[in-house]
């Protein structure tokens, strides 16, 4: 069953009528006719089977056969990463911690870092794909380019993985369901970065012995909270 995205589905939606893209891919591209069944997700732990019921290219109406929920998780967990200067590396990241399970992603902006502008419509919507892929049913919030000093001010108290020498712990033993954990550019957070992350809270984590690229770094981060939580 083909697999479609619309924020404006709930629980009380009985008939529909897609937006004018959709609707061109339902009916025009993937030439589905009055009578096929689709899955429409919300990102917000629904997932509704439908009815086609006037397969137009510009309006395409619907009718809810069932519905499918989930409770969102007791747990957050919201990986701050600085963009790499290979935006593609960034774009698996995404790609690949939404199919995991990551809840919450923010772009950082370090002294250090390479990219200082991303495209956000870009990631929301290679999140979007890798929802429907791995069959979850909340969308990641994915935030917009902040400075490092600003956000930890912002979200004091959580985790940092940088190089410099210091006494780190594993997120495996450390992670408390819900602080946000920092992944500084392909140059590393900057020592005052570092130092005012440590001032508001932050504890310093270690992800093994080898010197990780920043997207594979926040994908295992991802993984070793995940592995906490669950």
């Amino acid at each position: 069953m083909h697999l479609f995205y619309d924020t404006a589905i709930t629980e009380e939606t009985v008939h529909h009528q897609m937006n004018e893209n959709e609707s061109r891919h339902i009916c025009k591209v993937l030439r589905l006719k009055d009578g096929d069944l689709i899955g429409i997700q919300n990102g917000n732990g629904l997932l509704a089977t439908a009815k086609i019921t006037d397969a137009n290219q510009k309006r395409c109406a619907i009718s809810i056969v069932s519905k499918e929920t989930e409770v969102a998780p007791s747990y957050s967990i919201h990986i701050a990463i600085c963009p790499t200067k290979m935006n593609e590396r960034m774009e698996w990241f995404v790609e690949k911690t939404t199919e995991l399970g990551v809840t919450e992603i923010t772009f950082l902006l370090s002294k250090n870092s390479e990219r200082k502008a991303i495209k956000m419509e870009r990631f929301e919507s290679i999140a979007i794909s890798a929802m429907k892929q791995s069959k979850r049913l909340f969308l990641p919030k994915i935030n917009p380019l902040v400075k490092v000093d600003q956000f930890v001010k912002d979200h004091p108290n959580g985790f940092i993985a940088h190089c410099y020498d210091g006494e780190k712990k594993s997120l495996m033993t450390t992670f408390d369901n819900c602080s946000p954990i920092l992944i500084g550019p392909e140059g590393d957070f900057t020592l005052d970065e570092s130092d005012l992350a440590k001032i508001n809270g932050y504890q310093e984590i270690t992800l093994g012995n080898n010197r990780l690229r920043t997207e594979t770094a926040g994908l295992y981060a991802c993984m070793q909270a995940l592995m906490r939580v669950k």
